[in-house]
């Protein structure tokens, strides 16, 4: 029998090769992005990742029971704690400062991003937050492991691909695949098809973060000073 996350997987898998063979992400593998395009999808990277954790600690307070609380407190820690060592390694290399990554302005994409996940983490059922939260996770290490199987050698980017590939994330991948399923087991169809829907949605929007950092998205209008 199909589990639920094997079925929702499935179903975004044109997505998902998008994802991989998009431009971004083609020349992250070859070591040929810009660094400005790198530059700009850290500090889009870091702006995602405050709010990211927020709709996990939401997650966290929501939980039924306390294996999830801890389950989703540390996956809030982790978002800030270890992405931001990650981000931290390059700034030197990319020419960022720790203020320009802490004071990000968010991209439209990134906006709509992550109002998403906030307002599911909010205002949707715990299952539906559940399910909209796992992408990010999965799409990742997704992306890390095929990476990481045809990096160019001496690739700049080495430690961002070697981070998502790793056994440490993939074991948190694999933690937040099992919670989906069990908590989709116990739902209704009608929460179950809401939990897909917001799981499609999340993965939309991850192929669309990583498209806005390779076309340097703007905003189409700057306030104007008074």
């Amino acid at each position: 029998m199909t589990s639920f996350t094997e079925a929702v997987w499935q179903n975004v898998a044109p997505i998902r090769q998008a994802m991989i063979a998009m431009p971004f992400n083609a020349e992250l593998c070859d070591g040929n992005l810009s660094r400005e395009r790198f530059q700009f999808y850290l500090l889009q990277d870091s702006a995602y990742l405050k709010d990211y954790a927020r709709a996990l600690a939401l997650a966290a307070a929501r939980s039924p029971d306390s294996e999830l609380i801890l389950e989703y407190a540390k996956a809030a820690e982790v978002a800030i704690v270890v992405e931001r060592a990650l981000h931290e390694g390059f700034l030197k290399d990319f020419g960022l400062t720790a203020d320009e990554i802490e004071n990000a302005e968010p991209s439209p994409t990134t906006l709509a991003y992550t109002s998403f996940l906030l307002a599911k983490a909010h205002g949707a059922s715990f299952e539906e937050a559940v399910a909209a939260l796992l992408p990010c996770f999965w799409v990742y290490r997704e992306v890390g492991l095929a990476i990481a199987g045809k990096s160019a050698s001496g690739n700049p980017y080495q430690a961002w691909i070697d981070t998502y590939a790793g056994e440490e994330f993939g074991e948190a991948v694999t933690r937040q695949i099992a919670i989906t399923d069990r908590l989709a087991m116990a739902a209704s169809p009608q929460r179950r098809n809401a939990m897909a829907s917001a799981f499609h949605r999340s993965t939309q929007l991850e192929w669309m973060f990583w498209d806005s950092a390779y076309r340097l998205e703007k905003w189409p209008v700057e306030p104007t000073s008074r």
